[in-house]
């Protein structure tokens, strides 16, 4: 039976045979917090942008019952989201549905995304109104969730802005 204590001094005496085992790993927190910041900023203009063009009835109606129940919207969003996360991992766990997982996991990730700019845009409504358009809410709504993305505590805010705007529009969809 091997002592411990030679055992770990074998492993120290392993570790100090090669002091650099070759793997260089540079992890930088910056490049991935900007990266971050900049894609979520542009997701929301860009989605943004493309809901007030095509369908502005639809998002004013979708702003409009997230600030009438922001509590109720939050829970049905985030009970969903989580309900959705297991039934993709059940899915993919017995292999064959892995081909419904897949086109799930895309459709749930585009609602989200149209939920998240729809409870953004509510907020910036509310902040800096649409006296002049969709434009100056649209970019509002996009810098906020651009500056939420660099701060730590900012990743929950939009956990729960985008969870009750994708109740909104789940319960819309469903309803």
């Amino acid at each position: 039976m091997i002592d411990p204590l030679q055992f770990v001094a074998a492993a120290v005496s392993i570790a100090q045979a090669n002091p650099d085992p070759g793997i260089n790993v540079d992890i930088g927190t910056t490049g991935g917090i900007v990266g971050g910041a900049v894609s979520a900023f542009l997701t929301t203009l860009v989605v943004g942008a493309i809901m007030v063009a095509i369908v502005p009835a639809y998002t004013e109606r979708m702003m409009a019952d997230v600030l009438e129940d922001p509590v109720g919207a939050f829970l049905y969003g985030i009970l969903s989201l989580f309900a959705l996360g297991l039934l993709i991992l059940l899915l993919v766990v017995t292999i064959v549905g892995i081909f419904v997982a897949i086109p799930l996991g895309i459709v749930a990730y585009l609602m989200w995304a149209v939920g998240s700019v729809v409870g953004y845009l509510a907020i910036a409504d509310r902040l800096v109104g649409r006296t002049g358009g969709w434009l100056t809410p649209l970019v509002v709504a996009a810098a906020m969730n651009g500056a939420l993305a660099l701060t730590g505590i900012g990743g929950l805010v939009s956990l729960c802005v985008g969870a009750a705007g994708f109740g909104i529009v789940l319960r819309d969809a469903l309803e």
